[in-house]
């Protein structure tokens, strides 16, 4: 008979003293949430309610109670808000914080892929796509497959790798079935729909075959891990005794269900957004995830945030009003905890946008000469980029500095990816898209020569990744057969390769660096770019920041973890900001221009003729994302004719949004803009 022996419960470490006045640091509501008991709670925080605050305080909160921090995950959409997050905390608490899990869902599924990413069949140094480099592998698998070609020459119509790259992402970020997409969003390439569906089966084979993922990936095959896999999925759901979520109602079907299965033994959960700041449901983000929390989580307290730090109670009362509108929402109304400085929103109607452009303008310089603000301190909104451009000839011709949020993110620049290239290789032999890469850089190399190459390279034994790294590249590469006039350049690449590796290790990312760009890069650089200084200095500021990183996986996973929303501007930038509305969300500015708010472009054409109430309200909620930037001023600009391109007769009469006309008057303050002939 087995000998009984009774484990008992093990006491709590006390935490150290944090001395942390919960009740004096935070508003009434804020310190509801932020002490409220283990469980499922939503927390409903308004713009500018003090968000960021209540989470960290919520973790400083369950550390002081004597949780561990390696029991506490905290999910965030950018890498910054969580770096500052945790920051914070680290502030906050006098406790060693390294255990906690805090950073994207992107971030949070590549550190469990790494882990257990060969349950799935792939092994640990796995590439991480980017949109570029997934679009080249996509070409590559239409290539092999023979598919969208009508004979022997390609049909113009159809689509195209980056058109496949957004039907497929959109298929995965909606949990969707392809079919449903293919059917609902392009019905025009009906008669592709059968190569979609094959190329699709293709691509994941050749993902799998190259040890590679895409971005959407490190969600849903990390999701595929937690569901189907009952160690790994108990594993997380033991360590992890409380989640907390940020901007929740951003979240898209397979991070809800992330979240419910780390969450789904102890259903300690915090989620925390606001439901009137929901505008993303082009890249799949599910209101109903918020909505119906409560519903799959019976018993959740919800709590709500609603004093407002950011705007004078002018701007707020626009919003408040303008939001109040849709029918489907938790309804709140955001309290100024700041004094009003007695100036209205304008609302000002223009001629054209000329005038609007000019306006600005105009406006911008009084504003700098009356109040002695700076340029910074002024952003421009818009609903669409191409309302942009009279603004951007406008500030053009006035000599006045701005910068455009678009753009490609600094990891993403060509010159950075050339030379990760190398990096990459050595990290995962069975990369195509890095080897092919590294390959065009050599004088000589195209399409063709670099299949034929990458074909040799699998039929060498140091191409699979279960095998050590080779003593050296050169010994294998330089018995390939390649173009006469690329053989001097294709030795130096062998030999810079050489110099990656050490005692069949990779070297530092560092030592990297100096060996690519002196062995091969400086060289392609100085012929390739026009700018080759700056491109160089833009190389040498990684190479900076890799001293950071002990291990080549860390670095590459930083470089592909990295976000557009992380690229920090310089401190000193002092530029006036054009951004698109979803690009300015969770940003502030005292005075703000809300710009092109007609009919079909500000609610967009799309919600007004398809007739649908939820995009309708969707399109008011970002109105209110738009109006809540503010805090002291915004200047709501509607032109009263599109110019046609063809002359008067072409001009097209643009009625106010109804977003304006909506709202009662007594909350905006009309101006009359006049020209001077």
């Amino acid at each position: 008979m087995a000998r009984s022996y009774q484990l008992k419960g093990t006491k709590k470490r006390a935490a150290p003293p944090s001395g942390i006045d919960f009740a004096a640091l935070l508003n009434a509501q804020q310190l509801a949430a932020v002490t409220s008991k283990p469980g499922a709670a939503l927390v409903i925080a308004g713009a500018g309610s003090g968000k960021t605050r209540t989470l960290t305080h919520r973790v400083a909160y369950l550390l002081e109670q004597g949780m561990e921090p390696y029991h506490i995950l905290l999910l965030t959409f950018t890498n910054k808000a969580a770096g500052e997050m945790l920051a914070r905390v680290g502030q906050l608490v006098p406790q060693d914080m390294g255990g906690l899990w805090g950073g994207t869902f992107h971030a949070i599924g590549n550190r469990i892929l790494r882990r257990y990413g060969d349950l799935l069949g792939y092994s640990k140094g796995f590439s991480i796509m980017d949109r570029e480099d997934q679009t080249s592998l996509l070409t590559q698998v239409r290539k092999e497959s023979g598919l969208g070609k009508d004979g022997n020459k390609q049909d113009k119509r159809f689509p195209k790798s980056n058109v496949l790259a957004d039907i497929y992402s959109i298929t995965q970020n909606l949990d969707a079935k392809l079919d449903d997409v293919l059917e609902s969003r392009y019905p025009q390439l009906e008669e592709y729909f059968d190569a979609i569906r094959t190329l699709h089966e293709a691509y994941e084979e050749k993902k799998l075959a190259n040890n590679a993922v895409d971005f959407d990936d490190l969600l849903c095959k990390t999701l595929t891990l937690l569901e189907s896999k009952k160690e790994v999925r108990e594993h997380y759901q033991n360590k992890f005794r409380a989640v907390l979520v940020d901007e929740y109602q951003d979240t898209n079907p397979i991070q809800s269900r992330m979240i419910d299965v780390f969450a789904g033994k102890h259903r300690h959960l915090m989620v925390v957004g606001d439901d009137a700041q929901s505008i993303y449901s082009w890249r799949g983000a599910d209101f109903r995830n918020i909505m119906g929390f409560s519903q799959r989580y019976p018993g959740a307290t919800v709590y709500k945030i609603e004093t407002n730090y950011r705007s004078v109670p002018e701007v707020l009362a626009l919003a408040n009003e303008s939001i109040q509108i849709n029918r489907n929402q938790f309804e709140k109304t955001l309290v100024a905890a700041r004094e009003s400085k007695g100036c209205l929103p304008a609302m000002v109607p223009v001629q054209d946008p000329n005038q609007q452009a000019s306006f600005i303008g105009q406006r911008i310089e009084d504003l700098l000469d009356d109040l002695g603000l700076a340029y910074s301190d002024v952003a421009i909104l818009y609903r669409a980029h191409f309302h942009s451009m009279e603004v951007q000839m406008e500030l053009t011709q006035r000599g006045m500095p701005f910068r455009l949020t678009s753009g490609p993110r600094f990891f993403e620049q060509a010159h950075v990816k050339d030379v990760s290239a190398f990096m990459r290789f050595v990290a995962n032999r069975r990369d195509e898209v890095a080897f092919k890469r590294m390959l065009k850089l050599v004088n000589g190399i195209g399409d063709v020569t670099a299949d034929k190459l990458w074909q040799s390279w699998l039929g060498c034994a140091a191409s699979s990744n279960d095998e050590p790294l080779p003593e050296s590249f050169s010994d294998l590469l330089l018995g390939f057969r390649v173009p006469s006039r690329s053989e001097a350049e294709w030795k130096q690449l062998a030999y810079t390769l050489d110099e990656l590796i050490e005692n069949h290790e990779p070297v530092a990312p560092k030592a990297m660096f100096t060996s690519i760009i002196e062995g091969v890069y400086d060289d392609y650089a100085k012929a390739a770019f026009s700018n080759y200084e700056q491109r160089m200095q833009d190389i040498d500021q990684v190479k900076r920041y890799s001293e950071k990183f002990a291990t080549l996986d860390e670095f590459l996973s930083k470089l592909s973890l990295e976000t557009n929303t992380d690229r920090e501007e310089p401190e000193d930038d002092d530029k006036i900001v054009l951004s698109s509305v979803h690009q300015a969300k969770g940003l502030e500015w005292p005075v703000v221009f809300i710009i092109w708010l007609t009919q079909g472009m500000f609610p967009n054409r799309n919600a007004l003729e398809a007739d649908d109430y939820e995009a309708l309200e969707e399109e008011r909620r970002l109105f209110y994302v738009a109006v809540t930037r503010a805090c002291d001023q915004v200047y709501l600009l509607h032109p009263m004719v599109r110019p046609g391109g063809r002359g008067w007769s072409d001009d097209y009469y643009q009625c106010p949004s109804h977003f304006l006309t909506e709202l009662p008057t007594d909350f905006m303050e009309e101006w009359d803009v006049g020209n001077v002939w």
